[in-house]
Protein backbone atom coordinates (compact mmCIF):
# COMPACT_ATOMS: atom_id res chain seq x y z
CA UNK A 1 0.00 0.00 0.00
CA UNK A 2 2.70 2.52 0.99
CA UNK A 3 4.48 1.81 -2.68
CA UNK A 4 1.54 2.57 -4.32
CA UNK A 5 1.14 5.44 -2.53
CA UNK A 6 4.84 6.61 -2.89
CA UNK A 7 4.24 6.01 -7.24
CA UNK A 8 1.22 8.04 -7.08
CA UNK A 9 2.47 10.99 -5.00
CA UNK A 10 5.67 10.84 -7.55
CA UNK A 11 3.66 10.63 -10.38
CA UNK A 12 1.73 13.93 -9.70
CA UNK A 13 4.62 15.77 -8.17
CA UNK A 14 6.53 15.30 -11.84
CA UNK A 15 3.09 15.95 -13.79
CA UNK A 16 2.63 19.45 -11.96
CA UNK A 17 5.99 21.12 -11.48
CA UNK A 18 6.18 19.93 -15.68
CA UNK A 19 6.23 22.97 -17.78
CA UNK A 20 3.87 22.60 -20.50
CA UNK A 21 5.97 24.67 -23.73
CA UNK A 22 2.77 24.38 -26.37
CA UNK A 23 1.17 27.18 -23.86
CA UNK A 24 4.51 29.69 -24.33
CA UNK A 25 4.85 32.20 -27.25
CA UNK A 26 6.88 30.53 -29.83
CA UNK A 27 8.71 33.17 -32.25
CA UNK A 28 11.36 32.71 -34.94
CA UNK A 29 14.52 35.72 -33.99
CA UNK A 30 15.33 37.70 -37.39
CA UNK A 31 18.33 39.26 -38.88
CA UNK A 32 17.20 42.29 -37.47
CA UNK A 33 16.78 44.26 -34.21
CA UNK A 34 13.28 44.91 -33.46
CA UNK A 35 13.37 46.51 -30.28
CA UNK A 36 10.59 43.49 -28.97
CA UNK A 37 11.46 42.41 -25.34
CA UNK A 38 10.07 39.19 -24.00
CA UNK A 39 10.14 38.06 -20.33
CA UNK A 40 9.41 34.47 -21.46
CA UNK A 41 8.56 32.34 -24.11
CA UNK A 42 10.08 29.58 -26.79
CA UNK A 43 12.51 31.37 -29.91
CA UNK A 44 14.21 29.42 -32.85
CA UNK A 45 15.79 30.47 -35.68
CA UNK A 46 15.63 28.05 -39.25
CA UNK A 47 19.38 28.65 -40.55
CA UNK A 48 21.09 25.70 -41.92
CA UNK A 49 24.76 26.12 -41.10
CA UNK A 50 27.71 23.96 -41.47
CA UNK A 51 29.60 23.07 -38.47
CA UNK A 52 30.23 26.32 -36.35
CA UNK A 53 32.74 27.34 -33.64
CA UNK A 54 31.76 29.23 -30.56
CA UNK A 55 35.31 31.99 -30.76
CA UNK A 56 33.59 34.13 -27.76
CA UNK A 57 31.21 36.11 -25.79
CA UNK A 58 31.14 39.71 -25.45
CA UNK A 59 28.98 42.52 -23.72
CA UNK A 60 28.32 45.93 -22.69
CA UNK A 61 26.41 48.20 -20.72
CA UNK A 62 25.50 51.92 -22.45
CA UNK A 63 23.06 53.73 -19.86
CA UNK A 64 22.01 55.94 -22.85
CA UNK A 65 20.54 52.51 -24.51
CA UNK A 66 19.01 51.07 -21.42
CA UNK A 67 19.93 48.02 -21.92
CA UNK A 68 22.91 45.42 -21.60
CA UNK A 69 23.84 43.62 -24.82
CA UNK A 70 25.67 40.25 -24.93
CA UNK A 71 27.04 38.78 -28.51
CA UNK A 72 27.54 34.97 -29.35
CA UNK A 73 30.61 35.40 -31.86
CA UNK A 74 30.77 32.45 -34.21
CA UNK A 75 33.52 31.50 -36.83
CA UNK A 76 31.33 31.43 -40.24
CA UNK A 77 29.81 34.03 -42.34
CA UNK A 78 26.36 32.84 -40.78
CA UNK A 79 25.23 32.04 -37.31
CA UNK A 80 24.12 28.64 -36.02
CA UNK A 81 20.72 27.33 -35.97
CA UNK A 82 19.58 27.99 -32.60
CA UNK A 83 16.63 27.03 -30.16
CA UNK A 84 15.82 28.99 -26.71
CA UNK A 85 13.83 29.04 -23.87
CA UNK A 86 13.10 31.95 -21.85
CA UNK A 87 12.13 30.89 -18.20
CA UNK A 88 10.72 32.83 -15.43
CA UNK A 89 13.69 31.72 -13.23
CA UNK A 90 15.40 34.68 -14.64
CA UNK A 91 17.27 32.45 -17.15
CA UNK A 92 17.80 31.80 -20.57
CA UNK A 93 18.41 28.47 -22.20
CA UNK A 94 20.38 28.14 -25.90
CA UNK A 95 20.87 25.35 -27.73
CA UNK A 96 23.12 26.12 -30.75
CA UNK A 97 23.11 23.40 -33.36
CA UNK A 98 26.20 22.16 -35.31
CA UNK A 99 27.95 24.19 -32.91
CA UNK A 100 31.73 22.90 -30.53
CA UNK A 101 33.41 25.37 -28.19
CA UNK A 102 36.93 23.93 -28.44
CA UNK A 103 38.20 26.44 -26.33
CA UNK A 104 37.57 28.04 -22.62
CA UNK A 105 35.43 31.48 -22.96
CA UNK A 106 36.32 34.19 -21.28
CA UNK A 107 33.32 35.26 -18.16
CA UNK A 108 31.41 38.38 -19.14
CA UNK A 109 32.85 41.03 -17.11
CA UNK A 110 31.58 44.41 -15.93
CA UNK A 111 27.65 43.68 -16.36
CA UNK A 112 24.45 44.92 -15.56
CA UNK A 113 21.77 42.69 -15.70
CA UNK A 114 23.85 39.18 -16.31
CA UNK A 115 24.71 36.96 -13.76
CA UNK A 116 26.68 34.54 -15.38
CA UNK A 117 27.00 32.38 -18.47
CA UNK A 118 27.14 28.99 -18.24
CA UNK A 119 28.28 26.43 -21.58
CA UNK A 120 27.46 22.71 -21.85
CA UNK A 121 28.40 20.30 -24.48
CA UNK A 122 25.18 18.48 -25.80
CA UNK A 123 26.95 15.96 -27.61
CA UNK A 124 29.88 16.35 -30.60
CA UNK A 125 27.38 18.91 -32.60
CA UNK A 126 25.37 20.73 -29.89
CA UNK A 127 26.66 23.51 -27.55
CA UNK A 128 23.70 24.62 -24.95
CA UNK A 129 24.19 27.83 -23.30
CA UNK A 130 22.45 28.92 -19.65
CA UNK A 131 22.16 32.68 -18.88
CA UNK A 132 21.22 33.90 -15.81
CA UNK A 133 20.43 37.52 -14.39
CA UNK A 134 20.49 39.25 -11.38
CA UNK A 135 17.07 40.13 -11.60
CA UNK A 136 13.66 39.70 -13.57
CA UNK A 137 14.16 40.78 -17.30
CA UNK A 138 13.31 41.02 -20.72
CA UNK A 139 15.17 40.27 -23.96
CA UNK A 140 15.11 40.66 -27.63
CA UNK A 141 17.09 38.48 -29.76
CA UNK A 142 18.36 38.44 -33.20
CA UNK A 143 21.14 37.21 -35.12
CA UNK A 144 23.88 39.22 -37.88
CA UNK A 145 25.75 37.82 -40.53
CA UNK A 146 28.91 38.47 -41.63
CA UNK A 147 30.51 37.41 -39.15
CA UNK A 148 27.65 34.80 -37.70
CA UNK A 149 26.60 36.34 -34.30
CA UNK A 150 23.71 35.88 -31.77
CA UNK A 151 22.66 39.01 -30.13
CA UNK A 152 20.70 39.13 -26.95
CA UNK A 153 19.79 42.41 -25.58
CA UNK A 154 18.55 42.60 -22.36
CA UNK A 155 16.56 45.47 -19.96
CA UNK A 156 14.55 45.78 -16.90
Amino acid sequence: MKFIFLILVILSTNSISAQNLLKERIWKISDRKRSIFFDKGVFHSDLNSSNQMLQGVRNSYVSARGYERVVFDFGSKNPPKVYGYISEDNKVYIDFFNTVLEKAIEPVRGVKYVKGINFYNIDTDGLSAEISFKSKVSVDIFYLNNPGRIVIDIKK
